[in-house]
C-alpha cells in the first residue's frame, strides 16, 4: 500500500484519466475491476447521461470509481448534485478554481483531487483542501496548461512544494514510465492515452486505430489563444495552422473550431475534420486491448524495471 492506494482503497496506484468521449462507465468499471481507479469523464456528458453512466458503473463494479468534472461545465451545479445524489465517493476536478467546490464535496464525505499544470496551482489546490493533486505535464493529450512544463520537470517541482499525495500525468503509458515518475516523487499515475486505446473506451473504433498509427511528432499543442489542446495532425489541424499564417483573432479561431468538433472526431470517427485529442505517448501505443490487460502489462513492466534499477 502507498498513499494513493490507501487514499482510494485500490490495489494499484493507477488512475484512468476522465477523458471526454472516451471515459464512459464501461472503461471506468473495467479499470476499477482490474485494481486501478476508473473515472467517468463528465466533460462530454449531459447531466442525465452522467447519471445513467454512474448508475451503470455501480452495477458493473463493486470497487471504488470516481467522476472527473471540468468546473467550467455550464451545468456544474446539476452535475455536482447528481454526483452527491448517486453516492459517488471520489471526484477529480479540473479547469477551474478548486476553492469553488472542494469544501462542499468534502462535507459530503467525498474525496477530492484537483488537476494542475504547475507548482503554483498545486499549492492553491492544497490550500483549498483537496486530498491529492494530479500534476499533468504538457505531453498529455487534450486540454493542457499554458505553462508547457514537461512531466519530467513538473513532478519534482510540485513534490518540493506540497505535502499531500501527488499523482503524475502526461506521457505515461508503460510500467517504466510509471516507475520513472514515482522515482521523481509521484505517489501514483494518471493514464489517459493508453486507456483511450482500450477495448472498453467509448471512443470510435476508427479513432482508436488512429491512435496506434500515430508516430513520434504526430501530435501538436495548438489553439493556445482559446484553451491549449494537443491534437493529432490531420486536416483539421492543418486548417488551424493555415489560419494561423493569417494572424487570426481569437474569434476567427472560434469560428473555425465551431461546435462539437471533438465529439465529431473522437466519438463519431471523423478522422479528417474532427478534433482528435491524444498525448505524445501515442507513439508508444501499438495495440488496442482490454483495460485489465493494460494494467497487468504496466504492473509487470513496473516490477521488472524496479529490479533493474536496484542493480544499477
Amino acid at each position: 500500500m502507498n498513499k494513493i492506494t490507501s487514499l482510494f482503497n485500490i490495489k494499484y496506484p493507477i488512475i484512468q484519466g476522465g477523458m471526454i468521449w472516451n471515459s464512459g462507465y464501461k472503461l471506468a468499471s473495467a479499470v476499477s475491476n482490474a485494481g486501478g481507479l476508473g473515472l467517468i469523464g463528465a466533460g462530454s456528458m449531459y447531466p442525465e447521461v452522467l447519471r445513467d453512466h454512474i448508475q451503470k458503473c455501480k452495477k458493473a463494479t463493486n470497487m471504488p470509481f470516481g467522476v472527473n468534472v471540468p468546473m467550467l461545465y455550464p451545468n456544474i451545479q446539476e452535475i455536482i448534485n447528481i454526483i452527491v445524489d448517486e453516492g459517488v465517493k471520489i471526484v477529480f476536478t479540473s479547469a477551474g478554481n478548486p476553492k469553488t467546490w472542494t469544501s462542499f464535496l468534502k462535507e459530503k464525505g467525498i474525496t477530492v483531487v484537483h488537476v494542475v499544470s504547475s507548482s503554483k496551482f498545486a499549492l492553491k489546490a492544497q490550500e483549498a483542501g483537496v486530498d491529492a493533486v494530479v500534476a499533468e505535464g504538457f505531453e498529455a493529450g487534450g486540454h493542457n496548461g499554458r505553462e508547457e512544463t514537461t512531466t519530467l520537470t513538473l513532478i519534482p517541482m510540485v513534490k518540493e512544494q506540497i505535502s499531500i499525495p501527488l499523482i503524475a500525468a502526461g506521457g505515461i503509458a508503460t510500467g517504466r514510465g510509471m516507475l520513472a515518475v514515482m522515482i521523481l516523487g509521484a505517489d501514483g499515475v494518471q493514464v489517459g492515452s493508453r486507456f483511450a486505446a482500450s477495448t472498453e473506451s467509448s471512443s470510435h473504433g476508427d479513432f482508436k486505430k488512429t491512435i496506434i498509427e500515430v508516430e513520434e511528432g504526430g501530435t501538436q499543442l495548438t489553439l493556445k489563444e482559446l484553451a491549449p489542446v494537443r491534437l493529432i495532425k490531420n486536416k483539421f489541424y492543418n486548417d488551424v495552422q493555415e489560419l494561423y499564417s493569417k494572424c487570426p483573432t481569437p474569434e476567427d479561431l472560434k469560428t473555425l473550431l465551431g461546435r462539437a468538433r471533438a465529439k465529431r472526431g473522437m466519438f463519431e470517427g471523423d478522422l479528417v475534420d474532427g478534433e482528435l485529442e491524444i498525448g505524445q505517448i501515442a507513439g508508444l501505443i501499438h495495440d488496442i486491448k482490454p483495460a485489465a490487460n493494460i494494467i497487468e502489462d504496466m504492473m509487470a513492466e513496473f516490477e521488472i524495471a524496479k529490479q533493474e534499477v536496484t542493480h544499477l
